[in-house]
């Protein structure tokens, strides 16, 4: 009996792209069925790698550039142009050049970061003759609101003195007025699409500065700082400039509480505010993959990402895979690099089993430089289980059984 198994997984965050995740899951499975056959489907969530996994599935190609950084400085960045038919199309990843992994650790200040490199990619990508963006949100080191985006793109932002504001969310409470005759008039003609999480939003109790601003590096008086900021960039955008982008019929987006105006540290809500359409990220991201044909044609499914918790069934990869999978009525594996405090919610959306890979406490630096190893050797771990169960359920009259590699 061939067994099939389709292995659709997230990368680890600083330390493995979706597609080293697939391959090191299909080393550990081939060493206990060496015939299974084997259907890698890297997945990505807007985050680390999004653009290259969206120009290889495309048949497009990376632009190599250098933009600004989160924390100032110019870094090598790239953006994606996309094959096919219709207008030519651009994929901005803003992990790429505002991400978390590009904040030095001593300088993790979310009140600082900025997004102005995520405006002079839109640009860089329109002056490439790209008519349609997709930005992709994820993995973000910033809380700004799309602030510095927004200047990047031509905006002024100023305080009650006329003095333009410094960059960061640190600044937000300052604001006083937003200038938009200097923004690229280009912004206008353009398909600009933001692939979020629907769960993020900008304001509120479960504003993203509250959610995600302690893992950025935010004290909570910081986070305090940053959520009144953010508040009154809401307020501001809505007065200022959504009314000029606004769409011919039906209500405006409300900036602070709509689905996805938190993602990545609220850049949603800034690029909303100029017209941009706010979209789950699945729904933009998994088109042309085929996901719920070639989960549905698999005995079983494994998912993985760097960190199972609370957080997993908002919208992240291992949730969305088996909610998928649960329709067909597959089992689903996680794997994980650590599981956190509410791990198990992660049952109630279809993962039948989940499993850290870390054998042994160790430092951050060897978990990340040995993550590949860890991760085959789990998936071993988990298969020579799963096969102990087989056989003892062979008992039962025509149970299948999976083959033990030697």
């Amino acid at each position: 009996m061939t067994h099939r198994i389709a292995i659709a997984p997230s990368g680890f965050k600083e330390s493995l792209s979706a597609a080293r995740v697939a391959e090191a899951i299909a080393t550990g499975v081939r060493r206990v069925i060496p015939d299974a056959e084997l259907d890698l489907i890297p997945l990505v969530d807007g985050g680390e790698g999004t653009a290259e996994a969206l120009a290889l599935a495309g048949g497009g190609r990376l632009i190599a550039c250098t933009a600004t950084g989160p924390v100032g400085d110019p870094v090598p960045s790239h953006f994606a142009l996309l094959g096919g038919p219709g207008p030519l199309t651009a994929v901005v990843e803003m992990a790429a050049v505002a991400g978390l992994a590009l904040v030095p650790p001593d300088r993790r200040h979310p009140g600082a970061t900025t997004t102005y490199g995520v405006g002079e990619l839109i640009r860089a990508a329109l002056d490439a003759g790209a008519r349609r963006v997709l930005v992709g949100c994820g993995d973000s080191g910033t809380s700004d609101g799309g602030a510095g985006a927004l200047q990047a793109l031509g905006a002024r932002l100023t305080d009650r003195h006329g003095r333009e504001l410094r960059p960061g969310g640190g600044s937000l409470h300052e604001l006083e007025h937003i200038d938009p005759s200097g923004l690229d008039p280009r912004l206008a003609d353009a398909d600009l699409l933001v692939a979020c999480n629907p769960y993020n939003v900008l304001c509120g109790k479960r504003g993203v500065a509250r959610v995600f601003g302690p893992q950025k590096g935010a004290t909570p008086a910081e986070v305090e700082l940053l959520s009144a900021g953010l508040e009154r960039l809401a307020a501001v955008l809505t007065r200022d400039l959504a009314p000029a982008f606004a769409p011919p019929a039906g209500a405006p987006v409300d900036l602070r509480t709509a689905p996805g105006t938190g993602a990545s540290g609220g850049l949603g809500a800034g690029l909303a505010s100029v017209g941009a359409r706010l979209l789950p990220r699945y729904d933009v991201l998994l088109d042309g993959l085929d996901l719920d044909a070639r989960l549905a044609r698999a005995d079983f499914v494994i998912t993985a990402e760097g960190a199972l918790d609370h957080q997993t069934v908002r919208g992240k990869i291992p949730a969305e895979v088996a909610r998928r999978a649960q329709a067909a009525g597959i089992p689903v594996l996680v794997l994980a690099g650590t599981i956190g405090p509410g791990a198990q919610d992660v049952r109630a959306v279809g993962v039948d089993a989940y499993s850290a890979i870390l054998p042994a406490p160790m430092t951050l630096g060897e978990a990340i430089g040995r993550s590949s190893e860890f991760l085959a050797d789990a998936t071993e771990r988990a298969m020579r289980i799963m096969a102990l169960g087989t056989r003892l359920a062979s008992v039962a009259p025509g149970a299948p059984v999976i083959p033990v590699a030697a």
